[in-house]
């Protein structure tokens, strides 16, 4: 037996697999073949389309819709209305599904409100996406990025916290090194 939470107003479609622990909340809807892991909270008003792979740990906020072609990895956070794309140049008239392109989110990601992530990207673990940016590009680890498009203003921790030039933590004090334009945790 299924152990997770699918609220009455939400449609979980046969084939679809959803990991234990994980809530799935009102007016949403989960097609067939779609995979979520363990622990999730999908929110209200959420779709997760039927190639789309959702890792352990991910927080969905409400009026976001996972496509197929999109993975998202572990414990990543979408804000509300954040935006995925999977074709780069949409027609209503011409059929493009076997052009989708593979978007990607790193483990530990964090996407403000907003957002919108244009298909072909992979966004790069622990990196931060401020509300209403757009991506159109990678994005490295560790990475803020802001505006449109979206261009990196500085750095911050796996706390999500903004590094300033000495590069520590100041939730948890670990320290940060930056080399070749990357930003890698002190061993």
């Amino acid at each position: 037996m299924a152990d997770y939470f699918v609220h009455d107003t939400s449609r979980v479609d046969e084939g679809a697999c959803i990991g234990n622990g994980s809530k799935i909340w009102h007016f949403s809807h989960v097609m067939s073949g779609a995979k979520i892991g363990k622990n999730c909270s999908i929110g209200q008003n959420v779709n997760i389309g039927s190639k789309a792979v959702i890792g352990n740990g991910v927080k969905i906020q409400n009026n976001v819709s996972v496509y197929d072609s999109v993975v998202i990895e572990d414990d990543v956070f979408c804000g509300p209305s954040c935006v995925f794309t999977n074709v780069t140049n949409p027609r209503a008239f011409v059929v493009r599904k076997n052009e989708y392109k593979e978007t990607r989110v790193k483990k530990g990601a964090s996407i403000g409100a907003n957002a919108t992530i244009v298909c072909g990207a992979q966004l790069g673990e622990y990196c931060f996406i401020g509300a209403g940016a757009v991506v159109t590009k990678n994005v490295k680890p560790y990475a803020l990025m802001v505006g449109v498009p979206a261009k990196r203003k500085g750095w911050v921790s796996r706390e999500g916290e903004i590094l300033s030039s000495d590069l520590i933590c100041p939730r948890t004090g670990e320290k940060y090194e930056e080399r070749e334009g990357y930003l890698y945790p002190k061993l």
